[in-house]
């Protein structure tokens, strides 16, 4: 099995073991990204539900986001060349994982209206609920796939 199909089954695996989508996807690539499981896995944990419940941006996204910017991210605050080319990136990498899901934002990849202020956790833990099979571990595994396909491409 290759590196990619690594990641992406296990995010999958970590998700099905009870960490959110964000969790799940950065605590996959612990082995490039350097940062100890339990370091990665409180770092992640403010995100799932569409950063805190909210239902916003896909924690699957944000996890991989996380692991981007841990391994191939800027660190020099005066190199704003370094800066910008990974923010490209990082936006680049965002329209990739939109193209192929649909949408950045939870609740629309879960197909709930969108939440009232301060209702979007109560509403996709409820369609969580009801439903027979949840798409947050396909967008686990796809958003690992889309990465390491993204570091072995465009950086």
């Amino acid at each position: 099995m290759n590196q990619t199909s690594d990641h992406s089954k296990l995010a999958g695996e970590l998700f099905a073991q009870g960490y959110n989508c964000a969790q799940s996807v950065l605590l996959a690539f612990e082995d490039i990204t350097g940062l100890d499981r339990e370091t990665a896995a409180r770092v992640a944990s403010s995100f799932g539900g569409g950063i805190g419940g909210s239902g916003e941006v896909c924690g699957a996204l944000t996890g991989a986001l996380m692991a981007l910017g841990l391994v191939v991210g800027n660190t020099d605050p005066a190199d704003k060349a370094a800066k910008e080319f990974h923010r490209r990136r990082s936006f680049d990498f965002a329209v990739l994982f939109e193209a192929e899901q649909g949408s950045l934002r939870c609740w629309e990849l879960l197909a709930l209206p969108e939440p009232e202020a301060g209702a979007g956790l109560t509403q996709i833990n409820k369609t969580l609920s009801k439903l027979d099979e949840s798409p947050c571990p396909k967008l686990v595994m796809s958003a690992a796939r889309l990465l390491d396909e993204f570091l072995a491409t465009r950086y």
